[in-house]
Formats: C-alpha cells, sequence, structure tokens
C-alpha cells in the first residue's frame, strides 16, 4: 500500500519514497475533485454533517499526504525528491485555487450561513464558515471567469516561484564550504565547533577543517574567529548567498521582482490597492498604515538605545580590539568580546551547561508544570536518526498529542527553525483524532561521544518553537479548521511560542534545566546573574535590525511599484536611512534570502514577530505577578488561548486572558527601553 494514503495513523515515513508521491496525488485530488462534485449537485439544504464534513474530509486527506512530502522537502531535500515535489506542487496549487474559485461550494457556504440551523452550530463551526467565505472572497471566487483563469495562472506560478527561491538559497548555502589546513588560522574558535569541523573534512576524505554557511558552521565563526580575513570572507560568501555574485541559475533577483508583480496583480484582481490590503484581511491589524505606526514608534523608541549599541561597540573596538572602523564581519566578534568584558561570561562557557537531555527534560517540566500534562519519548518511524518522538498525555494517561523533534542541521535541511503540523485535532464521529507536530531546529548535534550542546540563544529558539508546538497539541477544539493554529490571525500566532521564551530568563527554570558537560553541577547563581544582566545586551541594535526588516516587508507590499524603476534593494537603502544604526555594504543582498516573505507565509507580515512579542509581555506580566509557574495562571493561559485555537479572534482570546486589551508597557520594560530621556509618546498605548 502506498504509505501516502494511510491515514490510519502517525505516517509512515521510514517506508517512503519518490515514486509514491505522483500516483498519491492523483488519487487524493481526483477524489478532492469527485467530493466537490458531489456536495456541490445536493440540492437539498446544506447542512455540517452533510455538506462541510465531506468535503473536509478530502481535502484533509490531501493535506495530511502532501504536507509530508513538503516537509520530507525540507528535512531531507535529495534531487529526487526535489524533482517529484516540484514536479507535482502545480496540480496541488491548482487544484486550492480551484477549489477557492468553485462557485458551486461558495453558494453551498452562502445557503448554509443562511439556514436557520446555522445559528444552532458551536461558536467554532460558526467561525469556520465566516472564515471559507472570507477566503473564497480573497481566492477570486467572486471574479469575472476571464479574471478566474488569470488569477489561477498567478497562484500557480507563486507557488512555483515561492519553491525556487527557497531552493535557491538553500543550494547556494550548500555550495559554499571553505576548508583550512593550518590551525593557527582558527584562534578563537572553540574546540566542539572545531571537531565538528575537522569531522566534516573527514568525511570528505580532507584534512583540515571544513566550514560552512549553515548556523551551527557560520555562526560561531562570526562571533569567535579571531582571524579577520576569516569571517570577512565567510561573511561574503553568506550575504550573497542566491544573488548575481552565484550562479545564473541560482540568483533570486528575478524571482523576487515576479513575485512582488504578481502579488499585486493578484491583489488587484481582487479589487485591492495592493497586496498588504489582501494579507491584513486575515490579520489583527486593521491597515498597512496602523502597522507602520506601530513599527515607526518602536523604532522611535528603539533607536537611541541602538545608537548608543553601535557607540559602545565601536569605542570597545577601538580601545581593546584595535579596530578604527567595525565592519559588518566585527560585530558578532566584537560584541561577544564585549559581552565577555562586561559580564565575564562568554556564549562558549554558557554552551556547556546545556546538553540536549538537560534541556529538553527542563523545557519539558516546564510546560508539565504550567498546563498538567506529561510528557514522555515515544516510537514512531523517522525520516533521520537524529529524529526524536514525543508523546503528550492528561494526568489520566489519555493521549493529547504527539510530535517528532528534529534538532540538528544536515545539508538536505534547509535553515533555520520551525513547527509544523502533521495531523490536526478534529472529532470523526465518536473518535477524537489527536494532533501531530514537526519541531525542527539547526543546532549542532552529537560529536563522536560527546552529547548535543546548545547556546542558551539555542535553547531559546527551541523554546519558541515549542510554544508553536504546544499552540497546535493542546488546542480543545474538535473543528479542523479552526482547531490549533489553523485560523489564528497571522500577527497573532507568534504569541505562544514569544511567550515561551520569557521562561528561559528564570533561575527557577534555567537551573533545572543545565547540567555541565564534564562536571555535572547545574549553572552557578552567578553565572546566571551575568547571563540575566547581559539579556538586553544590545537590544536595541536587535530592536531596530527586526523593524527594519518588517518596514521593508510591508513596503514592499504596500506602496513599492514593482513595475516601477525603483528596485527592492533600493527600496531596503532608503528604510535603513530612517531605522538602521548599521548600514551593511552595497555588496549585501539580504533580500536574496529572505525566505519568511519570498519562500513562505509572511508577506506583509513580517512585523508579526513585534506586534506579537507586545501580546507576549504583557501576557507573561500575568505570570510576573501570580508566580511563573503558577498552575492555575497556566490554566487559564491554555484555556483561553492555547486550548481555544482559531474559534474566536485573537484579541477575544487575549483579552479573556488578561482582562484588558495589551499595551507596550512590559515590552518596553522586559526590553530596559523605559527610561524618559530616550523614549517618547504614551506607553499605554495599546496595539
Amino acid at each position: 500500500m502506498n504509505p501516502l494514503l494511510d491515514f490510519s495513523g502517525l505516517p509512515r515515513f521510514s517506508e517512503f519514497a519518490p515514486d509514491f508521491v505522483a500516483p498519491a496525488m492523483s488519487e487524493l485530488i481526483a477524489d478532492v475533485r469527485a467530493v466537490a462534485e458531489q456536495v456541490v449537485a445536493d440540492e437539498g439544504d446544506p447542512t455540517w454533517e452533510g455538506f462541510v464534513v465531506p468535503i473536509d474530509d478530502s481535502i484533509e486527506r490531501l493535506r495530511r499526504a502532501w504536507g509530508q512530502v513538503a516537509h520530507l522537502n525540507a528535512v531531507s531535500n535529495t534531487p529526487e525528491l526535489r524533482t517529484v515535489y516540484n514536479e507535482n506542487l502545480p496540480q496541488v496549487t491548482q487544484l486550492f485555487t480551484d477549489l477557492a474559485q468553485n462557485e458551486g461550494l461558495h453558494d453551498r457556504y452562502k445557503a448554509l450561513k443562511a439556514t436557520p440551523a446555522f445559528s444552532e452550530l458551536s461558536d467554532a463551526q460558526r467561525k469556520y464558515v465566516d472564515n471559507e467565505l472570507r477566503d473564497f472572497r480573497l481566492g477570486g471566487a467572486d471574479l469575472a471567469s476571464g479574471d478566474k483563469a488569470q488569477f489561477k495562472k498567478n497562484a500557480q506560478r507563486l507557488a512555483e516561484l515561492s519553491s525556487k527561491f527557497n531552493d535557491n538559497v538553500l543550494d547556494a548555502t550548500n555550495a559554499f564550504e571553505l576548508v583550512v589546513t593550518e590551525r593557527s588560522e582558527l584562534s578563537g574558535i572553540p574546540d566542539d565547533v572545531l571537531d565538528a569541523a575537522a569531522m566534516a573534512a573527514q568525511e570528505d576524505g580532507n584534512s583540515g577543517w571544513k566550514f560552512t554557511l549553515h548556523a551551527p558552521s557560520y555562526l560561531p565563526v562570526m562571533q569567535y574567529a579571531e582571524n579577520r580575513e576569516l569571517r570577512e570572507r565567510m561573511y561574503r560568501a553568506f550575504a550573497t548567498r542566491a544573488s548575481e555574485f552565484g550562479l545564473p541559475e541560482r540568483d533570486n533577483t528575478p524571482l523576487i521582482a515576479e513575485i512582488l508583480a504578481l502579488r499585486r496583480r493578484q491583489a488587484r484582481l481582487l479589487g485591492y490597492e495592493d497586496y498588504s490590503q489582501v494579507s491584513l484581511e486575515s490579520k489583527m491589524a486593521d491597515s498597512a498604515q496602523q502597522v507602520h505606526e506601530f513599527l515607526s514608534e518602536l523604532a522611535a523608541r528603539a533607536r537611541p538605545y541602538a545608537q548608543r549599541d553601535l557607540d559602545e561597540l565601536q569605542e570597545f573596538a577601538k580601545r581593546e580590539l584595535g579596530l578604527t572602523s567595525i565592519e559588518p564581519w566585527d560585530l558578532g566578534y566584537a560584541s561577544e568580546k564585549l559581552r565577555l568584558e562586561r559580564y565575564a561570561f562568554s556564549s562558549q562557557e554558557v554552551k556547556r551547561y546545556f546538553p540536549e537531555h538537560k534541556v529538553l527534560e527542563g523545557m519539558f517540566g516546564v510546560v508539565q508544570a504550567l498546563y498538567g500534562v506529561h510528557i514522555e519519548a515515544d516510537d514512531a518511524p523517522r525520516w533521520n536518526e537524529g529524529v526524536r518522538f514525543y508523546s503528550i498525555r492528561d494526568d489520566k494517561g489519555e493521549l493529547i498529542g504527539q510530535f517528532y523533534a528534529d534538532l540538528y542541521a544536515r545539508s538536505t535541511k534547509r535553515g533555520g527553525a520551525w513547527m509544523d503540523d502533521a495531523i490536526t485535532r478534529r472529532r470523526k464521529g465518536d473518535a477524537l483524532q489527536t494532533p501531530v507536530a514537526y519541531l525542527n531546529c539547526n543546532f549542532s548535534g552529537p560529536v563522536g561521544d560527546k552529547p548535543a550542546l546548545f547556546t542558551h540563544d539555542e535553547v531559546i529558539t527551541l523554546f519558541h518553537e515549542f510554544g508553536h508546538g504546544l499552540h497546535h497539541l493542546l488546542t480543545r477544539i474538535d473543528v479542523l479548521g479552526v482547531s490549533g493554529i489553523n485560523g489564528v490571525e497571522w500577527d497573532a500566532v507568534e504569541l505562544p511560542s514569544q511567550f515561551m521564551e520569557n521562561f528561559c530568563w528564570e533561575w527557577n527554570v534555567l537551573e533545572s534545566m543545565t547540567q555541565h558537560v564534564e562536571s555535572g553541577s547545574p549553572i552557578s547563581r552567578e553565572i546566571f546573574e551575568k547571563l540575566r544582566a547581559a539579556k538586553n545586551f544590545q537590544i536595541g541594535m536587535q530592536t531596530v535590525r527586526q523593524i527594519e526588516f518588517a518596514i521593508f516587508d510591508m513596503s514592499l507590499h504596500h506602496d513599492y511599484d514593482p513595475d516601477g524603476p525603483v528596485t527592492p534593494m533600493q527600496v531596503l537603502d532608503e528604510v535603513r536611512k530612517k531605522v538602521a544604526v548599521i548600514v551593511p555594504p552595497p555588496f549585501n543582498r539580504f533580500p536574496n534570502g529572505f525566505s519568511h516573505i519570498f519562500g513562505g507565509g509572511y508577506a506583509a507580515g513580517y512585523y508579526s514577530y513585534k506586534w506579537a512579542e507586545v501580546l507576549s509581555a504583557d501576557a507573561y506580566a500575568v505570570f510576573e505577578k501570580n508566580g511563573i509557574l503558577d498552575e492555575r495562571t497556566g490554566s487559564r493561559f491554555r484555556e483561553e488561548i492555547l486550548a481555544k485555537g482559531g474559534s474566536r479572534p485573537a484579541l477575544e482570546s487575549f483579552i479573556a486572558f488578561r482582562g484588558q486589551e495589551p499595551t507596550i508597557d512590559a515590552l518596553l520594560r522586559h526590553s530596559d527601553m523605559t527610561s524618559g530621556d530616550r523614549t517618547s509618546g504614551d506607553t499605554t498605548s495599546g496595539i
């Protein structure tokens, strides 16, 4: 049996082969089309069980199967799988575009809402129907036939371009390697990084040390290498990935231009001025203007701190490092040296307290204390031997959900960290389908018999992604389209993830999740206090950098003319003039690797990270008041925010937990940006 057509349990990854993809997609797509025709042909009044459930069942089967293929394409990107994925992507995209424009389905949803029985549906069911009606409109269902055909063609092309964008970034990342044969050129780089580099070189049959642009290799070089020439060479390679400085077939520049042009054309076909209006239809923010005002206010508050951070760094680099000017490849190195002088600890020193098993044990302990659940290792077919699998159960032993943890970087795995859903919770007759999630990171794995060690930043990343996972796994909503993260406004979906990050700065959490790799002792209170004192080290520069990306994204999708003479790089240059305190060199091609907005779902939505940071800081303030591991507060957070999924507007869920609309006070306080002489404006303004 084709494992992609088996929906009786967990994915059968150990049996997967690329040859299974095409026949599975053909069968499942045909099934969706047949069911759609069947429910549309029904002349009776549409009902939830007779109309919504059958079409949801068929679409869910397709999404689960295609989701496995897409997941493997992201974490085990072989040439064979990539080819099959890209060959099948057009027909999958076409199907969903066809469904979004299916007048018969649209009419049936409108008819369902008009029936007397609609008022008897649950809140979650009614919200789902309303979302579907909105999505039909945004999918072009109301367009004239000629415009529909163009909309479909554009949608298919956009899917192809996004896939190609990500492929180019991965290929450009993998294409670069630097083998160093002289140990003297690697002074300052930590031993565990050098061990991994030596092993990588040996696997290729070389002597010396092999460095790549993957985060576990690239970041330590930029942070610790005393060899400035080495840092510059690595930086140039990273900053020019997928650009005109490499192979023409990997250059994302023309793809960016076409993506932006097509998005605006899609928006105008729908009757909008620009793509930002389309994007914001399903978000908390009302308009691009509101987003710009929000970002501008944060920028005004953060930029003085950013300038102070830079001035301090430049003065230190000149005084202690002999650098009369700081180049981009000096920033990480000089910052680590300044951190060491100011707080008397290094990130590498702290890393030795965070072996993987202890970090996971501590993270699970936080979740168990807050939400009254139990997390335990479990068995399941996997796509790589380094993948772990876990189950979450309630205090009665009943299964709540399960998740895979794929934490290590590989050459076949795209960069970054992300959570994705494998199976979504829903009620199917008398049976409850429990949710399953993928948790993906790109950390350094074990080296020989040494365990994987995480930096504190990586611990934060892990907590962040697990927050997304909990949003998906701890839902109590049984309606597929609004269960877990489904139907949650994009600018609110980061709330649970950023909320989890806060626990990484609490002593009674951190102490229990640390164990020195050699001595076995937990982290000392002295080192913790240094770590916490450094929490907001260079927070100003970090904040304006994120604001820079968010404004750039919104500018491209709001007031930028893709058919005009100005290029996206020139737009970014103008944003930097207004916001940034550090301007990268002219050869930097950041947009060409900006997968969030060109290869992912954050177009006209990158601001969501800062928006949700306000929500998470304000929500965490309740825990700071009641006790950070207070079970009653944790239970309310689970019930009002995590459990509700997308069954009601995110603002309603936030107010139900917090008792008021969000303000930026807690975020400014957490970021040490509250002194009156450096900020202006009303700190109680909401979002």
